[in-house]
């Protein structure tokens, strides 16, 4: 189903870089909603070494359709050299929510 709506998930530096790459996709309407979440810490392996740095998350509202443009836009504009981009398939929800997602993404 070309509306089917994903939650991608994806962490930034800091708030200032996940508003700004998160206005860029809803502006380009590949995303109907960025929530940019503050407050995160990450704890990960990056080139043989742990790290525990504080970053922030941003759960990105899309469709099956419009991922591979906001695939795109976000490798191209994020700072990481391997960004976490994690899209989750939506199993149910909201009739009115999904369908404004899939409005607003050109999708509907």
């Amino acid at each position: 189903m070309k509306d089917e709506v994903f939650v991608v998930l994806c962490t930034f530096p800091d708030e200032v870089k996940a508003r700004q790459i998160g206005a860029l996709l809803v502006e380009r309407q590949v995303a109907a909603c960025v929530n940019v979440v503050p407050g995160l810490r990450s704890i990960y392996r990056w080139q043989g070494t742990v790290h525990d740095d504080p970053e922030v998350l941003a759960v990105i509202k899309t469709t099956r359709a419009g991922y591979p443009r906001l695939e795109k836009l976000l490798l191209e504009a994020h700072p990481y050299d391997t960004p976490e981009v994690l899209a989750l398939s939506v199993e149910a929800g909201s009739e009115s929510y999904l369908k404004w997602v899939a409005e607003q993404c050109g999708s509907a």
